[in-house]
């Protein structure tokens, strides 16, 4: 039986230059970097945890739009150096991470609440509530 295979013209000229292109940026340990999220609903309130490991709290964003919640980060790893010591390899990176999701209801921007520990991203997000429904006395 013949065996198919998909032909690549660019990749005998150009092996190298596209490989790659479009994956997540990755730590020096081959990890990617990415902004794994845990969302649970319960008692009017969103909860979200984001496992952020390595980034400082200072280094994150948080964005509420409506029912769209986006995170990012800035992340910097590098190696301290201490006297007397001599650098035989050295690995660090800057990148930067995003995450973003749409809720079902809108987040009620001026009630909601973060907190940053031991690389978690903990969020609580209130729920807007509706506008209740008005009847009109007929006269």
């Amino acid at each position: 039986m013949a065996r198919l295979s998909v032909y690549d013209p660019f990749a005998e000229v150009f092996p190298e230059l596209f490989r790659g292109l479009m994956q997540p940026v990755r730590a020096p340990g081959g990890d990617a970097l990415e902004i794994k999220v845990e969302v649970k609903e319960s008692n009017g309130d969103y909860t979200v945890q984001a496992e952020m490991p390595g980034v400082k709290k200072e280094d994150i964003n948080v964005q509420i739009d409506g029912n769209r919640v986006a995170i990012s980060a800035e992340v910097k790893r590098e190696s301290e150096q201490k006297e007397g010591e001599r650098v035989l390899r050295s690995e660090r990176y800057y990148g930067a991470v995003a995450r973003s999701f749409t809720l079902a209801s809108e987040v009620d921007e001026s009630r909601a609440a973060a907190s940053f520990e031991d690389g978690v991203l903990r969020l609580t997000l209130p729920k807007k509530t509706a506008p209740s429904a008005k009847r009109l006395q007929i006269r």
